[in-house]
């Protein structure tokens, strides 16, 4: 299973999800043309794809998910209540594609893939974070939330690769410009992971994830190197068995995953 994240932060968030047989896109936070046309230059195939695959209804995260539906007519997915908050904020969109409402904690077959949402504590309608799993790999995207429960732990725990948020660091976000309701927005229980809490998820699964990508960094208060080296700390002798990637803004990241190593 191969992921790539073709854009990842505030300016808009898109991740593409391959077994060479089927992909799946998750999120749509940028241009149609951008997302086609990223698949292609990254080996990807945009007719392969069967299904778009919402997290919440913030607009970095579904700029052009409607357009890109009806493009490559599939279905977009998502939870009930993102459904219901993206339609109320697209109302003018006179012919919508189909919309496919799943459940947390039920899986559900989207091409190839076993696909299974999880709660995440954002300050959005019923956002969620995705297990995908094929060919006997899972991948687990978890972004956009302000803390990490016990069974989000659980879904990383059984996961042979993550997308992990390591949105800000917190010494650089109380220095910086952003206003004091805002960062107080981002460091709440339902805002956006700092390094340090990505890094200290990343102590506690001890090495049993094989492929991490830290992604949804913040262009103001956080930098590609602070995220890496929190999380390579965390990891210590870890990385031997762990291959950590950074998914910095304006820069594709690409993944080919591989089974968990016992030891």
């Amino acid at each position: 299973m191969e992921c790539t994240v073709l854009a990842s932060g505030s300016s808009g968030n898109c991740i593409y999800v391959s077994n060479g047989r089927s992909a799946l896109i998750i999120d749509a936070g940028i241009a149609k043309r951008d997302i086609i046309t990223k698949i292609s230059e990254s080996g990807g195939d945009p007719g392969i794809v069967d299904g778009i695959l919402l997290t919440h209804e913030h607009t970095d995260h579904v700029r052009s998910a409607n357009a890109l539906a009806r493009a490559l007519s599939l279905p977009l997915i998502a939870t009930g209540g993102t459904l219901s908050a993206f339609s109320s904020i697209r109302q003018q969109i006179k012919k919508p594609p189909p919309h496919i409402a799943c459940r947390y904690n039920t899986p559900m077959t989207v091409g190839a893939f076993e696909v299974t949402p999880f709660a995440v504590s954002h300050d959005a309608t019923e956002p969620c974070g995705y297990s995908i799993r094929s060919d006997d790999l899972t991948l687990s995207i978890m972004t956009d939330t302000g803390i990490i429960t016990s069974r989000m732990r659980e879904v990383l725990a059984e996961s042979d690769g993550i997308v992990l948020e390591s949105n800000h660091c917190p010494k650089m976000l109380a220095e910086g410009p952003y206003p004091e309701y805002l960062k107080k927005r981002i460091r709440g229980k339902t805002g956006h992971l700092s390094n340090t809490m990505a890094a200290e998820c990343l102590r506690e699964l001890n090495g049993s994830v094989s492929t991490v990508i830290l992604a949804h960094l913040s262009e103001v208060n956080n930098s590609p190197s602070v995220a890496f080296a929190s999380s390579q700390e965390a990891l210590g002798l870890d990385m031997t068995y762990t291959d950590l990637r950074v998914a910095s803004p304006g820069i594709d990241c690409s993944c080919l995953f591989r089974p968990i190593r016992i030891h």
